[in-house]
């Protein structure tokens, strides 16, 4: 996956928004104003990408079992959120199901309101 796929796949999904609110190079993509992927650009740019996504706790200590390019996020609640290496040995497609997985999590964390608000959004 490169980064304009990975750019591309966050953006794709309804109500998403890119930000830089803690400096220049980390990435974020939020959706109802909750992050819900992160990453560093420079890592993209010295070819060894990865990606913070949201997770729920025990699918979150599954993965880390399971995968070694899984791991605890970093900076970030380890409980809720996982590092994934890209371009390691997990396909691209399953790490677009990693990011769903963290959208959908943080969308349904949102209020019915902003819900609503989102799901009426033009794509």
């Amino acid at each position: 996956m490169n980064l304009e796929t990975y750019y591309e796949y966050c953006l794709s999904k309804k109500g998403t928004t890119e930000h830089f609110p803690f400096d220049q190079d980390t990435l974020v993509f939020k959706v109802g104003g909750k992050m819900f992927a992160l990453s560093s650009l420079l890592q993209w740019e010295n070819g060894a990408p990865k990606v913070n996504l949201k997770c729920n706790p025990d699918y979150a200590q599954e993965l880390r079992a399971q995968y070694d390019d899984v791991q605890p996020a970093f900076h970030m609640s380890k409980v809720h959120w996982n590092t994934i290496a890209i371009n390691s040995d997990l396909p691209d497609q399953f790490v677009k199901e990693l990011i769903d997985d963290s959208y959908e999590l943080v969308f349904k964390s949102l209020t019915k309101k902003i819900q609503s608000e989102i799901l009426q959004l033009e794509n």
